[in-house]
């Protein structure tokens, strides 16, 4: 059986991106892309926007505010450009022209759910938000990891990854710290129909 992992990367105030702010806020060093680096393969699960976003990247489309891709921005395209890539989308046209992307208009859910069910190795998603949002919701992830970078971009923040989000525990399974500086912190998640009626001692 397949795992899900839930895999985002912010800002210590919760947002995805910020407006002209370059990839990883600028601020990625030598241990966490060495890290990132050995990441286990894994089939990757987005939506129709993360998709439009990044398949761009990958021809070579520069972010607002940006001249040109950093070294280290140019190698994390190109290593999703490599790897299996499904999308979920009722809008998107076959065939998709990123590499390696194959296009499911079923409802992600129940798809995700068959994909667990049949399949082995990682599932994990990249941005798509509110395809996350959905999928814990479902009770379908494993594992919710964040990596949060030391900037709190109040001003300029894109992407609020919370809102939305049902009342979730979330059990530490890792934590770590990258260049003294960029926190990692991954959880089992167990979605709340309620809050606790007391706290565990």
């Amino acid at each position: 059986m397949s795992e899900l992992l839930v895999d985002f990367i912010t800002s210590l105030d919760g947002h995805a991106s910020g407006e002209g702010w370059p990839g990883f806020w600028g601020l990625e060093g030598p241990e966490y892309l060495a890290w990132l680096s050995k990441q286990p393969e894994a089939t990757y699960l987005m939506g129709a926007n993360t998709y439009r976003l990044m398949s761009g990247f990958a021809v070579g489309e520069v972010p607002p505010g940006q001249d040109e891709f950093r070294p280290e921005e140019e190698a994390s395209v190109d290593e999703l450009t490599q790897a299996s890539k499904v999308v979920f989308s009722s809008s998107l046209e076959e065939p998709l022209t990123w590499a390696n992307s194959t296009l499911v208009r079923d409802d992600a859910v129940k798809a995700v759910r068959a994909m667990k069910s049949s399949g082995a190795g990682l599932l994990s998603t990249i941005g798509s938000l509110s395809l996350c949002r959905s999928l814990l919701r479902a009770g379908l992830v494993d594992r919710f990891r964040v990596v949060m970078f030391p900037v709190i971009t109040g001003a300029t923040g894109e992407e609020r990854i919370y809102d939305g989000y049902p009342d979730v525990a979330l059990d530490m399974i890792e934590h770590r710290t990258f260049d003294g500086r960029i926190q990692l912190v991954e959880y089992k998640p167990r979605v709340l129909e309620h809050p606790p009626l007391g706290v565990r001692a």
